[in-house]
């Protein structure tokens, strides 16, 4: 019987299995294409990638590093500011403003240990470290020093965002202060030791009055970028018929055109042609009590020693505690207004000890006058010991148990700020060593009960 259907079947088997040989060939060639293009695909991804992640290792070092500047000198050649990749912790705790940039007006200059918004506006990482760290902490606290040559003036402006606290290191000034009510300006001559405070948003203004350089030595209640406006900055910005319409002057807006705005800052102001623009003035002093609202005589203050120094204050007292009756008037100013500061100087004898402490409810920061000295810093994630010497400024955040020590042959001096308007409240090592039971001692210190009695109690307070 014939069957169709397997001759066909048989007929074409032949047929398939001749022509199906050169395919095969060819799919090898077409496979071993495909495998140099995968390759040479894979090839140039690794490569691209590679790069890719170089170039953001690079932003991202860059990121993080310290950006290099181009430093000019005053001898006019450039040098570029290291780049620095780890910082020393006790910079958080610590500031040598004598390396910060010195920022120069006609009529003297300012220094700042300030946090910054702008990184590149700190001249080290050791300045940013410290700014970071008071931001860090809402520390509420910003140090700077003005000098203020003979005849020069601060020119009256307002910080939006802070108090201002003073000390007057060296020089004689007279300090204007325009209170909320319009009709009252209260103004007063300052000289060395002294205390100025200007609430925030207050129009204040400081000027020499002596023969030598004014140094005020100042804190503001702000661990933010601090926000000031100068009046001469207000006025121009102000349109000229605003202006004229405002302050009503003979000549109206063709008066207001004839004033003179200078090309550069003029924070501290000191014209060539003073004498020819100034004939005549006063510098009279208001009644103690508007003046005392502002100012405190602190170094004509009490005393309180401690075994190691003294102390001398310019804080609020409950009920007015110690103080004269002008000193509690700037005791209730201060308690009056927000976020405003205890001042402080201290002074460790040669080889003396501020013992450890803490404060429960202040943060602290210090500026060493004189003498050079030793501190210690026990936060909740660090400790740091380092020296201290004229010019550093110094941080403890609240909590943080610190001591300082003086380790030269002359005594250590410093002026210090407290970021509270009350009562400071403190304990020292000895005193909570004394409160605390012997045997709850003995069982932490695996030492026998008894001879915690060997620890004697200190004999003075130091009103800290």
């Amino acid at each position: 019987m014939d069957n169709q259907a397997f001759e066909m079947h048989g007929e074409s088997i032949p047929s398939s299995s001749k022509t199906a040989e050169w395919p095969k060939k060819e799919e090898r060639k077409s496979s071993c294409s495909l495998m140099k293009i995968f390759l040479v695909c894979l090839l140039a991804c690794v490569i691209t990638t590679a790069i890719g992640v170089l170039v953001l290792s690079l932003i991202y070092t860059e990121s993080i590093g310290f950006i290099q500047r181009t430093v000019v000198k005053n001898d006019d050649t450039t040098s570029q500011a290291p780049v620095e990749k780890e910082v020393d912790i006790k910079f958080r705790f610590l500031n040598q403003l004598g390396k910060s940039k010195v920022h120069r007006f006609p009529g003297g200059d300012i220094q700042w240990a300030r946090f910054r918004n702008d990184v590149n506006e700190y001249e080290s990482v050791e300045e940013m470290e410290f700014g970071k760290s008071i931001n860090n902490f809402r520390s509420k606290m910003t140090f700077g020093t003005l000098r203020i040559k003979s005849n020069g003036l601060r020119v009256p402006h307002w910080h939006f965002n802070a108090n201002e606290h003073g000390y007057l290191l060296k020089g004689t000034a007279w300090v204007g202060v325009v209170d909320a009510d319009d009709s009252v300006v209260t103004t007063y001559n300052v000289t060395a030791g002294q205390v100025i405070f200007f609430p925030r948003n207050t129009l204040h203004w400081i000027k020499n009055i002596g023969k030598e350089e004014c140094l005020f030595l100042l804190f503001f209640t702000t661990h933010e970028e601090l926000k000031t406006l100068d009046v001469d900055d207000a006025f121009f910005s102000t349109p000229e018929d605003i202006a004229a319409r405002a302050l009503k002057p003979q000549g109206g807006v063709n008066f207001i055109r004839t004033f003179k705005k200078q090309t550069e800052d003029q924070a501290i102001n000191l014209p060539p042609n003073l004498q020819e623009l100034v004939q005549n003035a006063s510098y009279v002093q208001s009644p103690d009590n508007l003046v005392w609202r502002y100012f405190y005589d602190l170094k004509g203050s009490s005393e309180y020693p401690f075994p190691g120094g003294i102390f001398q204050w310019a804080r609020y007292r409950i009920n007015g505690t110690g103080l004269n009756e002008t000193e509690k008037i700037f005791s209730e100013s201060l308690n009056k207004h927000e976020n405003t500061l205890t001042l402080a100087t201290l002074r460790i004898f040669s080889n003396g000890l501020g013992q450890p402490h803490f404060h429960f409810n202040a943060n602290e920061m210090g500026y060493v006058i004189s003498g050079c000295g030793k501190v210690g810093v026990i936060a909740s994630d660090v400790t740091t010991n380092f020296n201290i010497d004229i010019g550093d400024v110094i941080f403890f955040p609240v909590g943080s148990q610190h001591y300082i020590k003086s380790v030269c042959d002359e005594d250590l001096f410093l002026i210090l700020a407290y970021s509270t308007g009350n009562q400071l409240e403190t304990l020292r090592m000895n005193d909570y060593f004394h409160a605390t039971a012997d045997h709850i001692l003995a069982q932490i210190f695996f030492k026998e009960q008894n001879e915690f009695k060997k620890i004697p109690k200190a004999s003075k307070k130091s009103g800290k």
